[in-house]
């Protein structure tokens, strides 16, 4: 038996779906949409083809984490400078940048080559119930 080798999709091939992050857990959410934009719930799989399809997530502005993760649960980052290690919590990224917290959830489970910006710029997310995003025909998935 041959193995099958999966080639690279190719224009208007890939599916578009919907998830409704109302309620849902944050981690929990992101490791589904992750295996959506990589590919995984398809047959053709191949970690190495990058096969996924969209995710259009609304309302990703109200999930909800378990224990005290909203206070101490902390995002790091660098400016470069020496001393430069900027550090936010989870609550305070929610008031400046509500749809970050989501994006580095999701982007953290993606592999870390140079798939991860291709798949990445497939997740799209909106605050609110309404997206542009109508023409395409997505599917609502329950997750």
């Amino acid at each position: 038996m041959k193995t099958i080798m999966p080639k690279q999709i190719k224009g208007n091939d890939r599916k578009w779906f919907i998830v409704d992050a109302e309620g849902q857990t944050l981690g929990r959410m992101a490791t589904q949409i992750a295996a959506i934009l990589k590919g995984k719930n398809k047959p053709t799989f191949a970690p190495h083809v990058d096969n996924g399809d969209y995710v259009v997530v609304i309302n990703a502005d109200k999930f909800k984490v378990t224990g005290k993760k909203m206070t101490d649960k902390k995002y790091y980052r660098h400016t470069g400078f020496l001393w430069g290690l900027k550090e936010i919590s989870l609550e305070d990224l929610l008031e400046k940048k509500p749809l970050k917290a989501i994006e580095f959830a999701v982007s953290w489970m993606l592999p870390k080559n140079k798939l991860r910006k291709q798949m990445i710029s497939r997740l799209k997310l909106f605050t609110g119930t309404e997206h542009t995003f109508t023409a395409q025909k997505p599917e609502v998935i329950k997750l």
